[in-house]
């Protein structure tokens, strides 16, 4: 209350101030000032261009994406979660619009703008308001080489700038309604105009000073609504101060930066140990999230770096071992598991991404850090952009590094199992945010397969979060993970009124994690149905046997009562059938499991039909069946898929068993 309190009473940051700040006269006098005389290395400024198009000339298709790119944002198009969206070159923007349900958030100020109106969802519009388009404008101008499609890039910036700082006053719509979204986009601005300074349409006062102004109070709006009043500060907070940072560090003559880098070099210090497991996993409970949180403390790193500001030894080496953990657990096309909430968020607006490709981090942490444990992979375009010729040139010094092996994660929750094209990521562990769960899903002893780099079994994804509440808690629900349902209960209680809330029912933990030379086990457990009238604890045995390319799973129950159980296991489409297997399969799922088992005759085929990809395997009593499900592959997309599910009656102690046997 006390920071809005002088923020209200604060003097704006108009043409008066913004010359006495930078000691200038006049309006040309600013101009030369601000944007000519730029002494930061940090990657955006036009000092390093040069060097960033060498290194993006070695990107096989690097120019071409960044054309591309850059002509979409010229034609104001944006493919908002899946929904295609276009203005048109020159046009205005409907700045406020969800494009899926029509809705346009109206433009008042934001204590009496509501953003819980039925069937709408503020990220939409978000998706353009975090102007990542002026970035991908930046992209194309630094590429181009024509004077002529050089100033048509440079009009389109400024152009699109205005419009949107014309459209959105400060403190009023739904761009202003969230620190996180403000801070960004303050971020991707200033980035974007250091990218630009040395064009004509950009060097003049009538364009410079309506924009240093809004960097100045984007700003200013952000420290005065930092986001650390929740439960438990997250990634909103850490959004925050990396605005704050790179605002201030790429104009520090901005009225307030000195002290706001100062607050954000200390924020983001304390945010990296209280975020960040020493491990190396992110504190969110949600493999996507990790992402976003290695793009943000990357892109503070970077900046901080560039200016000559020291971020600490603590912070490099937890950053480090977040590169380590993304490499853990992607398969060999760089997918990463889509454990816990995936919101396809990320702060780096320089390539598009397929939403649960995150492999293109280790290219980058490898030409970032010089570190031989990321070598291999491929120079990335980010790594490019952000780090030029001399992350190039580390890069290539690298040596190919040992292939990624088994590992677990008991901290951030993740287990990973791998070996011959296969990768097994199990979640056991805490729920996210210190308990809070906000990005957490009823998903413990559930795991993701992976296959020869293809998603096999996966987690159902996100789908939603605020527009249809009903749809959002169906995709935390226990019953759309890979793991056994007691009684029909939830692991933990589902509030519909608490979209990001779960509470820490199921306390799972790893009991045993055993890699070995060809064969790797592990046991976890959860207590989440110890809360039933008669309780039952659950165990998950997993034991992957690389020599016949099988993984057997054993659920065990512990407790009092009869109950009713329901395994299933997602698949990303609808490509499975039921079918009288081939002999070696059942043999292979014999071989694997460490006691005699008999099987059921039938099997579940998974992927093509003549090309399959694997086959589930269930012990004789269990019954596979084919149920329809649903598939989020990233934020805003839900497709049809298949389940299959088995289920059965248990009088504890008992146990479930069953095989995926892969191609």
């Amino acid at each position: 209350m006390a920071r809005q309190a002088l923020y209200r009473r604060r003097e704006r940051a108009d043409e008066v101030q913004l010359l006495e700040c930078y000691g200038a006269t006049d309006g040309v006098e600013l101009v030369e000032l601000a944007l000519g005389q730029r002494s930061s290395r940090i990657w955006c400024e036009v000092s390093q261009r040069a060097s960033v198009l060498e290194a993006l000339a070695s990107v096989p298709g690097g120019l071409e994406r960044a054309r591309a790119r850059a002509q979409a944002a010229l034609r104001q198009e944006w493919d908002v979660f899946g929904t295609p969206v276009r203005f048109g070159e020159g046009r205005p923007v409907d700045w406020s619009l969800d494009p899926v349900s029509g809705h346009r958030y109206p433009v008042e100020p934001v204590e009496r703008l509501s953003l819980a109106v039925t069937g709408s969802d503020p990220k939409y519009p978000w998706v353009m308001g975090r102007l990542d388009s002026v970035v991908a404008l930046g992209q194309g101008y630094w590429v181009e080489t024509a004077a002529d499609a050089r100033a048509r890039l440079a009009d389109a910036f400024v152009a699109q700038v205005l419009d949107f700082l014309q459209a959105n006053p400060v403190g009023q719509g739904v761009h202003w309604t969230c620190a996180m979204e403000v801070a960004l986009r303050a971020a991707n601005l200033a980035q974007a105009l250091a990218m630009f300074s040395a064009a004509p349409a950009v060097a003049r006062p009538e364009f410079l000073v309506p924009v240093l102004s809004a960097l100045a109070e984007h700003s200013a709006w952000v420290e005065a609504h930092l986001e650390d009043r929740g439960a438990v500060p997250n990634n909103h907070l850490v959004s925050n101060y990396v605005g704050l940072l790179v605002v201030g560090l790429l104009f520090p003559e901005l009225p307030g930066a000195p002290r706001q880098v100062s607050l954000a070099v200390g924020g983001l210090r304390e945010q990296m140990e209280q975020q960040v497991h020493l491990e190396g996993t992110s504190f969110e409970g949600s493999i996507p999230y990790h992402r976003l949180s290695v793009e943000l403390f990357t892109l503070a790193y970077l900046a901080a770096r560039g200016a000559g500001v020291p971020l600490g030894p603590r912070y490099e080496s937890r950053l480090r071992r977040m590169f380590h953990a993304v490499r853990a657990w992607c398969s060999e096309q760089g997918l990463a598991p889509q454990i816990g909430d995936n919101d396809s968020g990320r702060v780096f607006p320089l390539r598009d991404r397929e939403d649960n490709a995150h492999g293109y981090l280790v290219g980058l942490g490898a030409a970032l850090f010089g570190d031989a444990c990321l070598g291999g992979g491929e120079f990335v375009d980010e790594a490019a952009w952000l780090l030029g010729r001399a992350g190039q040139a580390r890069f290539a010094a690298l040596a190919p590094a040992p292939e990624p092996v088994s590992v677990s994660f008991p901290e951030g929750g993740f287990h990973i199992l791998r070996g011959a094209g296969v990768v097994i990521t199990v979640s056991a562990g805490k729920q996210g945010q210190g308990g809070v769960g906000g990005h957490s899903h009823n998903d413990k002893l559930s795991f993701e397969l992976h296959v020869d780099g293809r998603p096999v079994i996966v987690d159902p994804g996100t789908g939603t979060y605020t527009r249809e509440p009903a749809l959002r808690n169906w995709f935390r629900g226990t019953a759309a993970h890979n793991t056994v349902q007691v009684d029909g209960a939830e692991q933990a209680p589902l509030d519909s009124a608490r979209l990001f809330a779960l509470p820490e029912e199921a306390r799972a933990r790893v009991v045993a994690f055993l890699p070995g030379k060809s064969v790797d086990r592990l046991l976890v457990r959860h207590d989440g149905y110890r809360r039933l009238p008669a309780p039952v604890g659950i165990e998950r045995t997993f034991r992957l046997d690389r020599g016949e390319r099988a993984l057997a799973g054993r659920d065990r129950f512990v407790g009092t009562g009869r109950h009713d159980v329901v395994g299933r296991f997602h698949l990303p489409d609808e490509q499975a059938r039921v079918v009288s297997p081939q002999v070696q399969v059942l043999s292979r799922a014999g071989r694997v499991m460490e006691e005699p088992v008999s099987f059921e005759p039938l099997v579940v085929e998974l992927g093509p039909e003549g090309a399959p990809l694997a086959w589930v395997v269930l012990e004789k009593g269990l019954t596979a069946r084919l149920v329809p499900s649903k598939y989020s592959p990233g934020y805003g997309r839900v497709v049809p898929s298949l389940a299959v599910e088995f289920r059965g009656q248990v009088t504890p102690p008992a146990w479930l068993r069953w095989v995926v046997v892969f191609r």
